[in-house]
C-alpha cells in the first residue's frame, strides 16, 4: 500500500519522514526487543527448569520402587532364620566348639544362598557368637554390637531394624535385625548385611545423578562417590554426638557439600555446587516416609539453559526479520514521499520547460534535416562518410515524431492539460535519449563498436519499435499487423539498435508498398525468429546478392542512400545472428532476423 498525500503535506512530510527518522524507529524498537528478551531469560529458563525436573520424575520413581523393592526384599529373612533351632541352642551353649563351628558354617551357606555379605548372631550382651564371615579377615566373631541402633530396636522385640553403616568394611551396607526367641524370651539377635553398593553402579550409567539423604539432609547413598557422608546443610552438634556414638558413619568424612538451592516447585529445586568447578543441577525429589529418606533425581541444567537460548534465539530472528520487512515498508514510503515532492517541483517549472525544450528541439530538428539535405546532395560519390549519411538517415523517423510530440505538447499547454502535456514531454524526451544513441551507434559504425550486449526480450523491443513507426503509419495512412506467439522471449542483443532494426526493415516494406491503398505490413515473431513481409513488387533474384551492400538502393534519386539494410545486417551480426531475405510465393519480400537465445548466464547478469 502507497501512501498518498497532496497539497501542503506534500511539502511537509518528505521532512520529517525521512530514511534517517526509519532507521531510528527501527533501532529503537530493537533496542526495546533486546532488553525484553534479556529480561525474559531467567522466566523462561525457570520454566525449561520445572519441564526438566516433570521429566525426571520418571527415572526418579523408577530408581525409588527398585530401592524399596530391593530392600523389602531382605526385611522377612532375619525372622526367619532366627526360628532354627540351632541358634537357641548356640545362645545356651556358647562355649560348644562343634555347636559353633555348625552354626557358623550354616550361617554363611545362608548368606551366600541370599547373597548377603553377612549373617551373624549376637547373644543379649552384643556379643557375636556366630557369623557367616567366620573366614573371612574382616569377620564380625567376637565383636560387640550393643550400640547399635539395629540391636537395641531388636532386642526390645521389634520384628526388625535397619541402619547404614560403612565404619567396619568401608563399603555401605544395609541391616535387617530380628529378635532370636526361646519360647516367650528373647535371647539374642539375628542380623543380616548387604552391600546397597550395586544401587550407586547401576545409577552411574543413567543421564541424571541419584542421591539418598536422611531428615537431616544427611546423603546415605550417591551415585557420586565425592557425595558420600556430606551433608547438604549444617548437622547440628546433638545429631553429630549421636553419629559418632553409634559408629553409624565414619564421623571423620563428614563435611558441608557447598551448595546453594532455588526451589522451582513444591518437589524441584534448582541446586548449584561449589567446588573445583561449579556445577548446577535441576534437583527432582520423592519421599521414602516407611524409612525417613528422600531420593533425589539431579539433571544439569545445560539442557534447559540451551532451550531457552534456543527459544529466545527464534523469537529473536523472528522479530528481526519483522523489524527488516518494517523498515523495508518505511523506506519504500520515504522514496515515495520525496518522489512526491520532486513530481510537485517538476510540475511546477513545466510551462518553462517545455518553451525551452521545444526550442531546442527545433533547432536540433534543422540542423539534421540540413545534414540530411547535404548528404542527399553530395550523393554517394561526395565521400562525406557512411556514418554522417546514416545519421539522417536513422534520425528521420525519430525527428518526425519528436516534432509530432513537441505539436501536442504545445496543444496540451494552451488547453491546461499539464498531464498529456507531460506525456507528450516524457515521449520527445525518450526520443531525444534515443537518437543520442542511434547517433552514437552510426558513428562507430565503420569500426564496428563492441558495445556491450545482454538479454533483451524481444516483444519490448518490437512494442518500442512500433511506437516509432507509428507516426509514419499514421501521417501515411497503413497498419502492422503484429504476431506474436510468446511474449516471454528473451535473445541477445542491444535494445536500441535491435529497435532500429525492426524499424529500418517496417520502413523498407513500407517504402516498397508505396503507391498502394491501405498497405500492410504483416510482422510475426516465433521463438527467436522475426520475419517481416510486405506485398510490394518483391526482388530483382540479379540484385538479391546485393541488397545489404553499403549504398544500394532501388529507390529515386533523393529518396534513400541505401544504408538502412546494410546497417541492420551488421548490427544483426554484432549479435551474432543472421538477416536474410526471400521472395514470397503470393508476391512481396520476406526480411527474417534470426536471433541467438539468452542464456542462464545473460539472464542472471541482466
Amino acid at each position: 500500500m502507497r501512501l498518498q498525500v497532496s497539497g501542503p503535506l506534500s511539502h511537509i512530510l518528505p521532512m520529517i519522514f525521512t530514511r534517517r527518522s526509519a532507521f531510528l524507529c527501527v533501532a529503537s524498537l530493537a533496542s526495546v526487543f533486546i532488553i525484553g528478551g534479556a529480561a525474559s531469560f531467567t522466566p523462561l529458563e525457570r520454566y525449561y527448569f520445572q519441564r526438566q525436573a516433570e521429566q525426571n520424575n520418571v527415572p526418579l520413581r523408577l530408581a525409588a520402587e527398585s530401592l524399596r523393592a530391593a530392600l523389602d526384599r531382605y526385611a522377612p529373612l532375619p525372622a526367619l532364620i532366627a526360628e532354627r533351632p540351632s541358634l537357641t541352642q548356640l545362645l545356651s551353649r556358647p562355649d560348644d566348639g562343634a555347636l559353633v563351628a555348625q552354626v557358623n558354617e550354616d550361617l554363611r551357606q545362608t548368606a551366600s544362598v541370599v547373597r548377603a555379605s553377612d549373617v551373624f548372631l549376637m547373644d543379649i550382651t552384643g556379643k557375636t557368637l556366630a557369623a557367616a564371615s567366620y573366614l573371612g579377615p574382616e569377620s564380625n566373631l567376637d565383636r560387640n554390637f550393643s550400640y547399635k541402633t539395629y540391636f537395641a530396636q531388636a532386642l526390645r522385640g521389634d520384628l526388625s531394624s535397619f541402619q547404614v553403616y560403612g565404619t567396619t568394611t568401608g563399603e555401605q551396607g544395609y541391616f535387617y535385625a530380628a529378635p532370636v526367641e526361646d519360647g516367650d524370651r528373647i535371647v539374642g539377635v539375628l542380623a543380616i548385611r548387604f552391600n546397597i553398593t550395586a544401587f550407586e553402579s547401576v545409577w552411574r550409567g543413567a543421564d541424571s545423578e541419584f542421591a539418598v539423604f536422611d531428615s537431616n539432609d544427611f546423603i546415605l547413598m550417591s551415585s557420586r562417590p565425592d557425595w558420600h557422608f556430606r551433608a547438604m546443610r549444617p548437622l547440628s552438634d546433638a545429631t553429630r554426638q549421636v553419629i559418632a556414638q553409634n559408629l553409624q558413619y565414619p564421623i571423620d568424612r563428614i563435611d558441608l557439600l557447598p551448595i546453594t538451592t532455588r526451589s522451582l516447585s513444591e518437589s524441584a529445586q534448582y541446586l548449584s555446587i561449589e567446588g573445583d568447578r561449579r556445577e548446577s543441577f535441576v534437583m527432582s525429589s520423592l519421599k521414602l516416609p516407611d524409612r525417613n529418606w528422600t531420593i533425589a533425581s539431579l539433571s544439569p541444567t545445560t539442557p534447559a539453559t540451551l532451550n531457552a537460548l534456543r527459544t529466545l534465539l527464534i523469537a529473536g530472528l523472528t522479530i528481526l526479520l519483522i523489524l527488516v520487512g518494517l523498515l523495508a515498508y518505511l523506506l519504500r514510503q520515504a522514496r515515495h514521499l520525496e518522489k512526491l515532492s520532486q513530481q510537485e517541483k517538476a510540475k511546477r517549472a513545466l510551462e518553462v520547460a517545455v518553451a525551452d525544450r521545444t526550442a531546442e528541439l527545433r533547432q536540433a530538428l534543422a540542423d539534421l534535416e540540413q545534414t540530411q539535405t547535404e548528404l542527399v546532395q553530395a550523393g554517394k560519390l561526395a565521400g562525406l562518410g557512411q556514418m554522417s549519411a546514416a545519421l539522417s538517415h536513422e534520425l528521420n523517423q525519430p525527428l518526425a515524431a519528436v516534432k509530432t510530440y513537441s505539436d501536442n505538447a504545445r496543444a496540451f499547454l494552451r488547453r491546461e492539460n499539464i498531464k498529456e502535456a507531460d506525456e507528450n514531454l516524457g515521449r520527445i524526451s525518450k526520443m531525444v535519449d534515443r537518437m543520442a544513441s542511434i547517433s552514437a551507434h552510426l558513428r562507430n559504425f565503420a569500426r564496428r563498436p563492441q558495445q556491450a550486449i545482454g538479454a533483451v526480450q524481444l516483444d519490448a523491443v518490437v512494442q518500442d519499435a512500433l511506437g516509432v513507426v507509428d507516426v509514419r503509419l499514421n501521417s501515411e495512412g497503413g497498419r502492422v499487423v503484429y504476431n506474436l506467439a510468446d511474449s516471454d522471449v528473451y535473445v541477445i542483443g542491444g535494445h536500441v539498435r535491435l529497435q532500429q532494426v525492426i524499424v529500418n526493415l517496417i520502413n523498407n516494406a513500407l517504402d516498397a508498398m508505396a503507391g498502394q491503398n491501405d498497405p500492410v505490413v504483416e510482422l510475426s515473431v516465433s521463438g527467436t525468429s522475426l520475419r517481416v513481409r510486405d506485398t510490394g513488387a518483391g526482388l530483382d533474384p540479379e540484385i538479391s546478392n546485393q541488397i545489404f551492400d553499403p549504398f544500394f538502393t532501388t529507390k529515386a534519386p533523393g529518396k534513400g542512400l541505401g544504408l538502412g539494410l546494410s546497417i541492420s545486417y551488421n548490427i544483426v551480426s554484432d549479435f551474432g545472428g543472421t538477416l536474410t531475405v526471400t521472395n514470397h510465393q503470393d508476391g512481396g519480400a520476406i526480411f527474417c532476423v534470426m536471433l541467438l537465445p539468452a542464456t542462464s548466464e545473460h539472464m542472471a547478469a541482466q
